[in-house]
Parts: C-alpha cells; sequence; structure tokens
C-alpha cells in the first residue's frame, strides 16, 4: 500500500474504529478480491466487539498490497457506508500535493477564480489517476465468420486513443480484435473493478464496423450499444454512480453514403484528405437491408434515473457510415484528439464535442474514381450529464 494510502488510514482510525460496520459482505468482499486470508477473515469475525473487528480488520489492511486501499473503498460502497469511502478519498486527495508531469499534453494548473467557479459547478475531478478507460480496438476480422474487411487506419485510432487518455491521467487497457462474445466479457469485468471507487470518472472506447445500434466481433456478430450502457448505469455499476461515463464510439450506424449537398455560399472545393474508407464493413453488393436486422429495440436509449451522467460521441449520424483515413486513422478520432488536446484544460467535454462537430462538418473526402469521393460525414453526441464536466488535466487541487 501506497504511504499516502497508509496515512489516510492512520489518520481516520478513529473515526473508522467507531463507525465501521465490519460484516459478512465486507469481509466477503475483502477476501473475494484476495486482500484477505481466509483465515485472516475468520479471525477478524472472530472478535467480540465491533470496534475490535474494526481495529483488526484496519490493522491488516496497510500490509496487504497496493490494491488494498482501493478495494476497501469499493467494499465501503457495497455495503452501504459510503459516507466513510468519502472521507477517505476527500483526506487523501487534501494530502496529495498538485503536480505537473512533463507529458505531452501541456497544461498548467488554473488556480484562478474562474477555475474555482468551474469546481463548484462541475462534477468532482481531482483524483490521481482521474480513472480507467477501456479502448476496444477491431481492425482485423475472421474471414472464415465474417465478410467484414480489415479496418487500415484502425490501428492508428487504437494508439491515438491510448496516448491521448494516458496523457490525460487515466489507467489505459487497450484489447484488440475480439469476438462479440469477448468484448461481452471485458466490458463487464471493466465495469466491475474495484478501482472506479476512488476515481471521478470512466471512459469506453469502442472502435470496429457497425451497424445503427451495435458494433461487430471479428465474428462477424453483433455487440448491443444498449448493453453496453446498461453495463455502466446506476443499478448494475454503482462504484460510478453520479460520476460522469464517457463513450465514444468509432462505426458506421448504417449503410448510407452522406454525399453532401452543394452550400450556396461556400466555396468550390474542399481541403482533400485522401485515402478515404467508410465503417459499414462490407462491399456496397452486400449492404443491402443491413440495418432492418436491428429492431427498434435494439437502439440506443437513455433512460433516467436509472441511466444518468453519461456522454457519448458518434462518428456519425443514424444510418450513415463513418469515415476512415486508412493512413491517419477515423476522421472523428483525429478530430476528437485535437480538440481534446487544445480544450481539455479549461473547457467542458459537450463544447469540445460541438467543436468535434463543426471539424467533422467541413472535412471532404478526397478519393478520385470512388464513392467516397467529395463524401461527407456528421458526427453527433447524447448526454445524460447533470453538471460541467472538465477533465482539467494535470491539476489536482489542495483541497
Amino acid at each position: 500500500m501506497r504511504e499516502l494510502d497508509k496515512l489516510t488510514l492512520r489518520k481516520n482510525s478513529v473515526v473508522l474504529c467507531k463507525e465501521l460496520v465490519v460484516d459478512e459482505l465486507l469481509i466477503q468482499y475483502l477476501q473475494a478480491e484476495d486482500i484477505l486470508t481466509e483465515s485472516m477473515a475468520e479471525t477478524i469475525l472472530a472478535e467480540t466487539s465491533s470496534q475490535s473487528k474494526s481495529y483488526s480488520l484496519l490493522r491488516l489492511l496497510p500490509k496487504r498490497g497496493p490494491r488494498a486501499f482501493s478495494i476497501f473503498c469499493a467494499a465501503l460502497k457495497v455495503t452501504e457506508q459510503e459516507h466513510l469511502c468519502s472521507l477517505l478519498v476527500r483526506f487523501r486527495d487534501k494530502e496529495n500535493s498538485p503536480t505537473q508531469s512533463e507529458n505531452e499534453i501541456s497544461f498548467t494548473q488554473d488556480s484562478s477564480p474562474a477555475r474555482k467557479r468551474k469546481d463548484l459547478e462541475a462534477y468532482p475531478m481531482s483524483s490521481s489517476p482521474r480513472g480507467l478507460a477501456l479502448v476496444l480496438s477491431n481492425v482485423r476480422f475472421q474471414p472464415e465468420l465474417s465478410e467484414l474487411d480489415t479496418r487500415r487506419g484502425g490501428e492508428v485510432d487504437e494508439e491515438v486513443l491510448r496516448r491521448l487518455f494516458t496523457e490525460l491521467d487515466f489507467t489505459v487497457t487497450l484489447r484488440k480484435d475480439l469476438t462479440a462474445q469477448a468484448m461481452r466479457a471485458c466490458i463487464e469485468q471493466f465495469a466491475r473493478q474495484s478501482e472506479h471507487a476512488v476515481s471521478d470518472c470512466s471512459v469506453v472506447c469502442l472502435l470496429s464496423h457497425g451497424v445503427e445500434g451495435s458494433i461487430y466481433g471479428i465474428d462477424g456478430k453483433l455487440l448491443e450499444l444498449d448493453w453496453v450502457f446498461e453495463r455502466f448505469d446506476n443499478a448494475r455499476c454503482p462504484l460510478l454512480q453520479n460520476k460522469p461515463k464517457m463513450f465514444f464510439i468509432q462505426a458506421c450506424r448504417g449503410d448510407e453514403m452522406d454525399c453532401g449537398v452543394d452550400q450556396l455560399d461556400g466555396d468550390d472545393a474542399m481541403q482533400p484528405t485522401g485515402c478515404e474508407q467508410r465503417d459499414a464493413g462490407r462491399d456496397d453488393h452486400d449492404r443491402q437491408n443491413t440495418t432492418s436486422e436491428i429492431s427498434e429495440g435494439d437502439r440506443l436509449r437513455v433512460k433516467l434515473p436509472q441511466r444518468s451522467d453519461m456522454i457519448c460521441g458518434f462518428a456519425t449520424l443514424k444510418g450513415t457510415a463513418a469515415m476512415r483515413n486508412t493512413k491517419k486513422g477515423s476522421w472523428f478520432i483525429q478530430e476528437l484528439n485535437t480538440a481534446m488536446r487544445q480544450k481539455a484544460r479549461d473547457t467542458h467535454l459537450s463544447d469540445i464535442l460541438v467543436q468535434v462537430n463543426s471539424q467533422i462538418k467541413e472535412r471532404e473526402g478526397h478519393a478520385p474514381g470512388s464513392a467516397h469521393h467529395r463524401c461527407k460525414e456528421m458526427s453527433e453526441f447524447t448526454s445524460s450529464l447533470c453538471k460541467d464536466l472538465y477533465l482539467f488535466p494535470k491539476y489536482h487541487p489542495n483541497n
């Protein structure tokens, strides 16, 4: 366990011994996460008084490895002792001095009155790391099980996102080329991670071929987006209740190519981008009737308050194809990366995604002789955020 975590437990030991309820559920949770052995659990539960059980547990925790503090906080939430979890997290953040890392995103700490007003109106954003980020990227599909094309340029996207969120102080997990079932297992495991208890937010990025309401695994089977969002709702993911959950979906939501319309007062030509493809995944003659296979019930719904504090950026509109440059990566991820690096220090995420929309609107495909020449794309986002979401890179307040 880190020295700061040990200090947090030691300084709050009197309150913990007085108010902590050490019951079988809490002990079983710690035992299931390999923080306590069976003999340790039996020893603690054998104590005759509540305070002695608490003292026995607190004496063992600092010796049980680097995960012990976050797992303990998660156990407090599961056993409805969130006030103690909040007490520990607030104390630890107060003791944690602000730091400035020399990463590629060169943001500086801002202690101005405007920043302080944002702190009051926004989601708390002081944990380090900020949270956990999961990037699922399908590039190469199994030819014997699927007719989906290789997503050339997809490797660029996954590396861009890995670097971006690492530099935004997230702990990033990158998983590549998974079947639909493997994606489900990975997402369920991610949603259950105990580290969410001591983090301020989370991120999920899904990169693949897709149709409206679903994305493809490398086996050609579909993973429903509504199922993904449900894994992080307030009932199924209590450790992220009242915390912002960000989703970014790079996939087609249909087969229709946006050919654009002439702007009456527009310029004669747009900046070419080159090497364009779309993420529907199949040749044109194989794409008929794909979207009709997805029922209305499979489409994204945001349910409140069961599902709240979520924001999801989509590469494209419903029914249309998402564009990807085979050398530079997808349009949406390129613009998201640029906007985040320019604006994340002092701009609410919704406003950042508006900037992404604006940049996507201006882009135009350049692939003479193909259906993708002068093609267009329009991104969008949906939100059930209840406060402003500022990521404040490299900013760790004293209080």
